[in-house]
């Protein structure tokens, strides 16, 4: 069977909605049933998927999935987003910009996407359409700054990357800081010029903010310490080698579990139990995604697919230029039709050849490649944040994507400053 009918079968499937994890099954065990001489054995297949999710950095994504889940109940959000709203909500797009600030750090806590918007959503879209913000502009800013949530690390895209690749996951998370930052700026730019173009109750804003600074610098940041101190506990462990990115994300599970229980008092035990369940429902269908990836890469390892797909782009395009443009319109592609975790374990094989081979960093190119996935977070069809942000506001996907199109105009820009500075990845590895 060639690659080409296997891809076809697969494109099919997800066309008739057969749940990707099952399409990856599918795909995966079809050339090995139509020729008995392949090597990819149904038995293989199996031993792939068992073999490729026994994996010691794979137990960081459970843990910070519960972690996320964990201050989003705890009310650590709402901290973060307070210290911010103290300090920049009286200027101009200050509360907007707050919000972009604590998805950058609320994505150091969780490594998520979507339940960095979950979580920040549900707390800063109210407030910002009670100060008058439109409505759709408010849950656009949550919508598109979730997707920090997996270029700041810890990041589980950067994970699996890792997995896929086999580079070291935390020089992935330090290379992530400076790009993420760069892109929460350049959101930040576009607030400042919506809210001038569209105006501010500014009569609104001011009684929000006193009410903050009526609790003054040290009331706020008192009941704001342990929140921010999260991510620099989490960050600090593994940047200073005391932990490594899986034991910092069991650490995170118990520090946010002590700060939720018994300094902010927003949980009881009673809630732990239910949370974990949670955890459990929304980790088993993406370690079911990771198996039969794992399994589907390693069958189009033996089908030579990186092989031919690498020679074919290296003879026909000969700019290094030209073949990060294709590269980069390529994953934009599959982020908008494909989740992250499969997109990054089948294509790292096939593309990291070709961009060694023009003298690319793997880590750059795995930065470069999250930040390809994230902006599919934020386009339809599939985009998982415009899904949790519509659920929230319950405004239709599309009227969001509108909103959110100069937002993912300032992501791609910081895609091409990205891609063709490397230092901007590279600098602080």
């Amino acid at each position: 069977m060639s690659a080409v009918v296997v891809f076809l079968i697969f494109f099919v499937c997800l066309v008739i909605a057969i749940p990707i994890s099952i399409a990856l099954g599918i795909v995966s065990v079809l050339p090995g049933a139509f020729d008995p001489s392949f090597t990819a054995s149904g038995q293989f297949v199996i031993r792939s998927m068992l073999g490729g999710i026994d994996s010691f950095p794979l137990l960081a994504v459970p843990m910070f999935v519960l972690s996320g889940m964990i201050m989003a109940k705890g009310g650590i959000s709402k901290k973060i987003f307070d210290v911010f709203a103290f300090f920049i909500g009286k200027f101009t797009a200050g509360m907007p910009c707050a919000v972009i600030v604590t998805c950058l750090f609320y994505g150091a806590i969780s490594g998520s996407g979507p339940a960095t918007v979950a979580a920040v959503g549900s707390m800063t879209i109210p407030i910002l359409v009670k100060l008058g913000y439109e409505k759709s502009f408010a849950t656009a800013i949550v919508a598109v700054a979730g997707g920090l949530g997996v270029i700041i690390p810890p990041s589980i895209p950067f994970i699996m990357f890792g997995m896929a690749s086999g580079e070291s996951v935390s020089d992935l998370f330090i290379a992530g800081v400076i790009p993420g930052l760069l892109i929460g700026l350049l959101m930040m730019v576009y607030a400042v010029f919506y809210c001038k173009k569209h105006g501010e109750d500014k009569e609104k804003i001011r009684e929000e903010v006193e009410i903050l600074h009526k609790k003054g610098i040290l009331g706020v940041f008192k009941e704001s310490f342990f929140a921010i101190l999260s991510p620099v506990i989490i960050l600090g462990c593994i940047y200073t080698g005391v932990a490594s990115p899986t034991e910092a994300a069991v650490i995170s599970v118990f520090y946010s579990l002590i700060v939720s229980m018994f300094i902010y008092k927003s949980m009881t035990i009673k809630d732990i139990w239910p949370m974990m369940v949670e955890g459990v429902k929304t980790y088993a269908p993406i370690l079911f995604i990771l198996a039969a990836s794992i399994a589907f890469s390693r069958v189009l390892t033996l089908m030579q697919v990186p092989q031919s797909i690498s020679e074919w782009i290296l003879s026909n395009f000969h700019s290094k230029v030209v073949i990060l443009i294709v590269i980069n319109i390529f994953l934009l592609i599959v982020g908008m039709v494909m989740d992250t975790t499969p997109a990054i374990l089948i294509l790292t094989p096939i593309l990291l050849p070709i961009v060694t081979a023009v003298g690319m960093n793997p880590i750059h190119f795995g930065v470069m490649m999250v930040v390809n996935l994230a902006v599919g977070f934020v386009t339809p069809p599939i985009g998982v944040n415009l899904f949790v942000a519509s659920s929230l506001t319950d405004i239709p996907l599309m009227q969001i994507a509108e909103k959110a199109m100069p937002l993912i105009i300032c992501f791609l820009l910081a895609l091409l400053m990205i891609t063709f500075i490397p230092q901007i990845s590279l600098a602080l590895v």
